[in-house]
């Protein structure tokens, strides 16, 4: 039976018996501990009963973790009012949740980390990775070396750092959550800050010795967090005994190690647990692993991606084994306005939500590397994200309100996408669903036929290429293809249109398009034969483009959606799609994509009462 749509993530097993109970404050609620709860097998630590009856409620728990993740999933059925009377029976597949935020490159507030770890805390998420150093800054307080945060020494964000009271705060804050705090010093790379306040490489000798003064500081001030991050990823490792004695140094002091893999190559009792990044990061037999490969929602659209995280497999295994869990990357090398635009540029909510979920409810169709993006017309994958997105979209409206929150309903969406034409390089170039819509169609001696996808973003090609499958299986470059759906509309009524070609990487120095078109390939859209131009670009290109070229309005979810007129009846939406080089002097990482969704005025949801057909009606 389908549970609540205030659960997230939803309970491994849920059961509604009759009744209802009018929740109120003089509702009695009996807890006990038991030795066992018998369905979670070995996941003990946060399993919980819950049971709902007309007249009270009951927890039962093996410890005080689960008591709270009860506690969490009640405070969720209380958004009811009238809660249904149930049994709940549920448990965590994988026992490490969690996201993180490069506050080295850019710094965010105590009050914004503080807030997003309390709301997402409230849907089981359970880590939170602060990485606080970076080629711009190192964030963290040195009272030994304060002229590590001196503001000669930071590129960004300049005399912006966390005190050790507040590093502390922060600690105390997230364990009153029951969220484990991972502190990352990244080493011997991802150091120019500490270079330019010393003058020493890190594995130099006098360079070794000042970090591990530093170390015996932080381990002090994160005083009880189990583990120390050190980092140890895209460098040239020149001193083969430098990271084994940081290991070892930080052991010393009392704390766990965790790293990054790629990174350091570990044997087993090298190192305590690794962090998997990127499509290379691989288990170590022996070691825990977090998996992160692939994770990183500064690369991700507002859509495809989420459907990603939602259905991929954590780490391949269905439930704990040499995988803990996962962590939701989000990296800023390129600069931001505000704290605001970090989290909604990045979709921060949704896309932890997505993983989230997944983490704790184990399984998943797929992994990352297949064609997870694709969402299909039908079947139990399309109607298992159905409901995760009326639960999410349910709590974007009651928890998140207020806050960046750049998704929408996009499972109502059908499209007709044809097969790609090749245009020798020349992406203005015409082809015939330009003039006529069809099932197939003839071209200079070949036929072009037609498929369809579900959803408000489609890859063609992803950002990572072949590495993460998308619509195509094998998408060649020099080509156009074509995406069409029909909207009907019950009334004459203005919506608004977000939409985009090329989401930006907030990784990339990525140029904006040139003033009048919506990226550099040539993407143009028409709904109902009258083309829809995009707004006017607000990066300044005059002098280049550097990860300090502030980010403006490219990607869909930093601005307003554009105002359209949709007709009473069918309205033909139709989108030219060409793509010449994957990698230009503009854009690195070139991704042949839409996103497109009509919404009410001010975005923030899907516009009611659209019916979308991907065949003309």
């Amino acid at each position: 039976m389908a549970a609540p749509i205030s659960l997230l993530p939803k309970p491994q097993q849920y059961r509604e018996t009759n009744g209802i109970l009018v929740w109120n404050s003089s509702t009695p609620l009996k807890i006990n501990r038991v030795k066992e709860i018998t369905e979670a097998g070995k996941f003990q630590d946060e399993a919980y009963m819950l049971t709902v009856t007309r007249k009270e409620i009951r927890i039962q728990a093996v410890t005080e973790l689960g008591e709270f993740r009860a506690k969490q999933t009640l405070a969720q059925l209380q958004m009811l009012k009238k809660i249904p009377c149930c049994e709940i029976t549920d448990w965590a597949s994988f026992s490490l949740r969690g996201f993180m935020q490069d506050v080295g490159r850019s710094y965010i507030s105590m009050d914004e980390l503080k807030k997003e770890i309390d709301l997402l805390s409230r849907f089981k998420v359970n880590v939170f990775h602060w990485h606080l150093t970076e080629n711009q800054a190192w964030r963290l307080e040195s009272k030994i070396y304060p002229q590590l945060t001196a503001p000669e020494n930071m590129t960004r964000h300049i005399g912006r750092y966390y005190t050790q009271e507040e590093a502390k705060e922060l600690v105390k804050f997230c364990q009153e959550r029951h969220v484990m705090l991972i502190p990352e010093l990244d080493m011997p790379g991802h150091s120019e800050a500490f270079v330019r306040t010393f003058g020493y490489d890190m594995q130099t000798p006098e360079g070794t010795a000042i970090l591990k003064t530093l170390l015996r500081e932080a381990c002090e001030v994160f005083k009880g967090v189990p583990y120390m991050h050190i980092g140890t990823d895209e460098v040239r490792i020149k001193n083969p005994d430098f990271v084994s004695s940081m290991v070892q140094f930080v052991r010393e002091q009392g704390m766990k190690v965790m790293s990054w893999n790629p990174g350091a190559d570990y044997k087993a009792g090298e190192i305590d647990m690794t962090q998997m990044w990127s499509y290379r990061g691989k288990v170590t037999e022996g070691v825990p692993a977090i998996d992160c490969r692939l994770h990183y929602i500064n690369h991700f659209d507002n859509f495809a991606d989420i459907i990603a995280l939602y259905s991929s497999t954590i780490g391949r295994e269905a439930k704990e084994d040499k995988v803990k869990g996962t962590i939701i990357c989000l990296w800023n090398d390129r600069q931001l306005p505000n704290e605001k635009e970090i989290v909604g540029q990045n979709s921060l909510y949704p896309s932890v939500l997505a993983a989230a979920e997944r983490a704790w409810l184990g399984g998943g169709s797929q992994y990352f590397d297949t064609p997870g993006t694709v969402l299909p017309a039908k079947g139990k994958i399309l109607d298992e994200f159905t409901d995760f997105e009326n639960r999410m979209l349910w709590h974007k409206e009651k928890t998140f309100s207020g806050e960046p929150f750049p998704y929408v309903q996009q499972t109502h969406e059908h499209w007709t996408i044809t097969d790609a034409f090749p245009n020798g390089g020349d992406l203005s170039k015409s082809f015939p669903p330009e003039r006529e819509l069809k099932r197939e169609y003839q071209w200079e001696g070949k036929t072009y036929k037609v498929g369809q996808a579900t959803g408000a973003g489609i890859y063609l090609r992803h950002v990572w290429g072949n590495i993460v499958g998308s619509y195509y299986a094998d998408p060649q470059p020099n080509h156009t293809a074509y995406a069409y759906t029909w909207v009907h509309s019950a009334k004459e009524q203005q919506a608004g249109l977000m939409l985009e070609f090329q989401n930006y990487s907030r990784s990339e120095k990525d140029w904006p398009a040139p003033q009048g078109c919506w990226d550099t390939k040539g993407s143009r859209i028409w709904v109902n034969d009258t083309e829809i131009l995009p707004p006017v670009w607000t990066t300044r290109t005059d002098e280049g483009v550097n990860y300090e070229t502030m980010l403006g309005n490219e990607n869909a979810a930093s601005r307003k959606p554009i105002l359209v007129t949709l007709h009473k009846g069918w309205n033909k939406v139709l989108l030219k799609l060409p793509v010449g080089q994957f990698n230009t002097d503009k854009i690195r990482l070139v991704k042949w994509m839409f996103c497109c969704a009509f919404t009410t005025l001010d975005g923030l949801k899907a516009m009611d009462n659209l019916i979308y057909s991907a065949e003309k009606p």
